[in-house]
């Protein structure tokens, strides 16, 4: 029987708190029906908050971060599951209230798993992980709110991060021209590698007089940003078009006015990948393995890590540094 197993554990003590790789065993791990063997994982914005000093992410210590997670049921309480199946899970409480991703070993609720799809590995998924899925979300939302090829640009802002490179590729991918806003100059060929038709600045978006109504630019955007630039990206989209908002790093106040909904009827879409329902985590998933094919996934990878590198990793999430994924390596 399993003795032992190395984690990243997020302590606090007092005030000191400390970010480090310990062994656990398997009674450390919280409740669920399924026990895997995490095989590849990802670093996400929650992720990097898990492991900040007074942290809003955690609501107790220690915890182990790691929002998502791919790896093999070694044993499993519910009918749905088998030793040997091949799992994804991401969001729920995973990280941030019960033990992720970070571990050699995860034990999580049946209810949260989804099969890994057909052609997809799970380092692939991983790769994905929870900010390709929030992206593919964003564009099913914008679809169904009327987006279409050929109406106009739209805009993709943080366009160098995980939901940003992600959205663009399956824009692209699905005949739409691209916008992609991003403050990093070095980046733009990896962006219009990814399918960016054009690149605008990030203070072009954002750093415009925030009236009731500006310049119509958009016809839609997808904004894993949030904060003023989120307001700035509102006023700026054309009649009845549709902004799908994901994030907040740049803030979580939107300074707005009523105009860009009741003058342009605009709207403003909230996405949420954590509790998505079941069903449409599982379509979600299944196309998003469709629409990629191998050889395209790793276009998005930054680097891969081990477990022992993450307490310097982590924080470069916050400093502006990432650009597409950072999956890491438990196998």
């Amino acid at each position: 029987m399993l003795q032992s197993f190395q984690a990243l554990v997020v302590d606090k003590q007092e005030e000191r708190l400390t970010v480090e790789v310990r062994q656990l065993s398997l009674q450390d791990l919280p409740a669920g029906e399924l026990l895997v063997k995490v095989h590849y994982s990802g670093v996400n914005y929650k992720d990097s908050f898990a492991a900040m000093p007074n942290s809003p992410m955690v609501k107790s210590y220690p915890i182990v971060p790691g929002i998502d997670l791919a790896g093999v049921v070694v044993a499993s309480e519910d009918s749905r599951f088998k030793e040997g199946d091949e799992i994804i899970a991401t969001s729920y409480e995973i990280g941030i209230t019960h033990y992720g991703g970070y571990a050699e070993y995860a034990r999580i609720p049946a209810k949260w798993a989804v099969p890994l799809p057909a052609g997809l590995t799970m380092r692939e998924s991983m790769i994905i992980g929870t900010a390709g899925f929030t992206a593919a979300l964003s564009v099913q939302r914008l679809e169904e709110n009327g987006l279409a090829p050929g109406k106009g640009k739209v805009l993709v802002t943080g366009a160098t991060g995980g939901v940003g490179s992600f959205a663009i590729a399956i824009l692209a991918q699905r005949g739409y021209e691209v916008e992609a806003s991003s403050g990093k100059v070095s980046e733009h060929e990896y962006l219009r590698a990814l399918g960016a038709a054009s690149i605008v600045s990030r203070d072009e978006v954002s750093n415009v007089e925030l009236r009731p109504l500006g310049k119509q630019r958009w016809v839609a955007a997808v904004d894993p940003v949030g904060g003023e630039p989120l307001a700035a990206v509102i006023n700026q989209i054309q009649y009845g078009g549709s902004v799908a908002a994901s994030g907040l790093t740049g803030g979580v106040n939107v300074p707005l006015t009523v105009f860009p909904f009741i003058g342009r009827g605009v709207n403003l879409l909230g996405i949420d990948s954590v509790y998505c329902p079941m069903e449409p985590r599982v379509r979600t998933w299944n196309r998003l393995a469709a629409d990629f094919k191998p050889a395209e996934m790793e276009r998005f990878v930054q680097r891969e890590v081990k477990l022992e590198q993450l307490p310097e990793v982590l924080p470069t999430l916050l400093q502006g540094q990432a650009r597409g994924r950072t999956i890491v390596c438990l196998a």
